[in-house]
This record gives structure tokens, C-alpha cells and sequence, in this order.
């Protein structure tokens, strides 16, 4: 695997600041962003020329696709898995994004409108590369370019989960025997003008301007709202015999996957988190395994009252008793939420969980909300035996996904 995170590039950096709770959210330095409610972020620090991109690389991709880019390096190597040796139309690739190349988009619309003053914008203005903003299939096309991928090429894009539901539809395309290899993740660079005016207007993030470095704090009282992020983690995965007739390293095996949409509204929830509950249920059963067997929940959490209650519903729903046995947390409170990409972030956290048998900590949980009953793992890492985590997502629209993750068998 390969992690691109607020607060530290590469994997290792990545558990490092989950492990010790540290945030990554601050005032945006992107743009000026006092126009705007919502003035806080999770950043990367990312220069792309440091990262091993190209000049002419870095003018032609939009800063996810770069992100999406960088993270498939590191998971390749990371793979020590030779793609000389193998049938390019058997390697595919997919990722999530959830706004595409909303950064570029809106950089380039104000150069040909001259910041908006032109109603009819001047084309000679743009960057040749425009076309390749505009439809967010560059992002596994360049992937699958720097690979030599030719087999099932594709972007996945259900909002909030994309990231988890990119990687499960590539071990669906496993499964079914349509590619050997799939590099699979999720990118998304939403830190953006036109993303904070879209969130203030239905005042989805938080306001918490003073205070940064707590604004994100899901499952807490005191909750306002999510902080926006961004970042990138993609995987290489494969059959489990095949990693292990090779002697791979296997983090984890993907065991089950589901996700559901509850066509009720593009922003509201119901509150007893029955379409999550069905995704977790059916996730469960494909990994045919008890609910009593899941050690970790890596939780949504997004920091807003109403996903945190429907959350903490589902898992009572789906886990019955179990949901109050065993620990859940949300590293969105360290991170951010950066849209479609947190769902491989999370899947990410998820398996670094298992590798090192730690669940890593809900950070700000001071003042836990009465109807967040559930062991949220508040302020410090806890070592947890950890074989077994389930990882969830929702995302505006109603989409609910969920996905078993379990550590390879000794």
C-alpha cells in the first residue's frame, strides 16, 4: 500500500500520527479563506517534484491525480510484485474520487473568466491539459499508464464511500476472473473555494475556526461539523494464493464487501442506521463470519450529530451486543475528511491496525454525546488484539458501504 496524509507522506508517517493522536487540521493556507464559515482544514504538505513527479507531470495532472499518482508508486514498490513478468491486459486499475479535479477546474475557470468578470470565457486562456480536469477517468488512466496497466480501467465515484467501494470493486473484478492485479484506491484534493462555499451553504463543517487543531471531534457533545481534508492511499491486490506463492508481504485479506443506498434524501439519515446496518450484515456474511468475531470498528465518524447517531444505530443493529464489547474509533478527527479518498485511508488504518494489533485513537473525545454510547477509543491509541476490523462509510446520497478486513491466517 501506498498513503498520502495530512500530517506525514508515506505509510509509516501515516500510523506514526494516528498512533500518537496528533491532528493534522489547521487554518487552510491554500487560498485567503476568511470569506468563508468554515476556515479550517486537513493539508498535505505534499511537493510534487519532491515526490518524484516530473515537471511536465505536475502541469499536465490536476493535484488529486498527482496524490493518486505518488500513493500507486509507493503501493507498487511496496509490492516488490514484478509487472515485466506479468500479462498487462490481467493488471487493472481503479480508483475513487469523489469531486475529481476540483482544484484544477476552478484554478483554470478563474484564469478564462479573468475571476469571473467574463460571461463568456476566453479559451485561449487555458491549460491544454483542461479536457483531462474535466473528466475524472484521467485519474485511473494516468495510474494505469505509469503501469503499463491494460486490463478493467476505471474511476469509481459514490461520494463519501468511493474509497471504499473503488478497492471493493476490484476484488470483485478478482473474483470473477476479469484481472490478476488490480492496483486499487481512492484520491481526492477537494480543498478548494467552490468546495468550502458548497459545505458552508448546508453548514456540513464546522465552524470552529479559533481552534483548529480540536475542530474535528466526532462523537462528541460538542460536534459541529466535519473538517475538510485531503489525501490518497491506493493498494496492489491479488488472489491469497497467488501473494503467497510468491512470498509476498500480505497486510490483510479483503473478505468481505457490501454496500447499499437507502433512497431517502442526498444529505439526511435515517436514525436507525438500517441501510448501514444491511451493508455490515451482508459484508459479514460473505466473509461468513459472526458478528461477534469483528475486533475493530473503523468508524465513518465524520463529526456531524446526525452520521455519528446513525452510525452508532447500525452498529447496534448489525452487532447486537458485540457493538458494546468492542471498540470503534474515527480517524477523521486526525485527518480530516477528504471526501472520496477517506474510505482507502480508512481501509489503510484498518490494516496497519491489524499488522501492529493497536486500534488507533478517536482524538477530541472529551465530552461523549449520550446517544454515542458505544467504546469510542477516546484520545490515546489502545493495543487491542486485532485480526479482524470492519471498516464503514456513508456518503451524501444515501450510499452505505462496508468492508471485513481480516489478517492473514498463520
Amino acid at each position: 500500500m501506498g498513503v498520502l496524509s495530512p500530517g506525514g507522506q508515506g505509510t509509516k508517517e501515516f500510523w506514526s500520527l494516528l498512533c500518537e493522536g496528533r491532528t493534522a487540521t489547521r487554518t487552510i493556507s491554500f487560498f485567503d479563506p476568511s470569506p468563508f464559515r468554515s476556515q479550517v482544514a486537513a493539508e498535505i504538505d505534499f511537493d510534487p517534484l519532491l515526490a518524484g513527479l516530473t515537471a511536465r507531470e505536475v502541469r499536465r495532472m490536476d493535484r488529486a491525480a498527482q496524490l493518486a499518482v505518488v500513493a500507486a508508486r509507493e503501493a507498487v514498490a511496496d509490492s516488490e510484485l514484478s509487472f515485466d513478468e506479468l500479462d498487462p491486459s490481467r493488471l487493472g486499475v481503479t480508483i475513487g474520487t469523489a469531486v475529481g479535479a476540483t482544484t484544477g477546474l476552478e484554478r483554470e475557470y478563474r484564469v478564462v473568466s479573468d475571476d469571473g468578470r467574463l460571461h463568456q470565457v476566453d479559451h485561449r486562456y487555458a491549460t491544454p491539459h483542461l479536457y483531462d480536469y474535466l473528466v475524472p477517468s484521467s485519474f485511473a488512466a494516468e495510474v494505469a499508464w505509469d503501469h503499463g496497466a491494460e486490463g478493467p480501467v476505471a474511476v469509481v465515484s459514490t461520494g463519501c464511500t468511493s474509497g471504499l467501494d473503488a478497492v471493493g470493486h476490484a476484488c470483485g473484478l478478482i473474483r470473477e476472473g476479469s484481472a490478476e492485479v488490480m492496483i486499487a484506491g481512492a484520491a481526492d484534493a477537494p480543498i478548494s473555494p467552490i468546495t468550502l462555499a458548497c459545505f458552508d451553504a448546508i453548514k456540513a463543517t464546522t465552524n470552529r475556526n479559533d481552534d483548529p487543531a480540536h475542530a474535528s471531534r466526532p462523537f462528541d457533545a460538542t460536534r459541529n461539523g466535519f473538517v475538510l481534508g485531503e489525501g490518497a492511499a491506493v493498494f496492489v491486490l491479488e488472489p491469497l494464493e497467488r501473494a503467497r506463492r510468491r512470498g509476498a508481504r500480505i497486510y490483510a485479506e479483503i473478505v468481505g464487501f457490501a454496500s447499499r443506498c437507502n433512497a431517502f434524501h442526498m444529505t439526511g439519515l435515517r436514525p436507525d442506521g438500517a441501510e448501514m446496518a444491511e451493508a455490515i450484515g451482508l459484508a459479514l456474511r460473505e466473509a461468513r463470519l459472526r458478528p461477534t468475531a469483528v475486533d475493530y470498528i473503523n468508524a465513518h465518524g465524520s463529526g456531524t450529530k446526525q452520521n455519528d447517531r446513525h452510525e452508532t444505530a447500525a452498529f447496534k443493529r448489525a452487532l447486537g451486543d458485540h457493538a458494546y464489547r468492542v471498540p470503534v474509533s474515527s480517524i477523521k478527527s486526525m485527518i480530516g475528511h477528504s471526501l472520496g479518498a477517506i474510505g482507502s485511508l480508512e481501509i489503510a488504518a484498518s490494516v496497519l491496525a491489524i499488522q501492529n494489533d493497536v486500534v488507533p485513537p478517536t482524538a477530541n473525545l472529551h465530552s461523549p454525546d449520550p446517544q454515542c454510547d458505544l467504546d469510542y477509543v477516546p484520545l490515546s491509541a489502545r493495543e487491542w488484539p486485532t485480526r479482524t476490523v470492519l471498516s464503514v462509510g456513508s456518503g451524501f446520497g444515501g450510499f452505505q458501504s462496508a468492508m471485513v478486513l481480516r489478517g492473514e491466517p498463520s
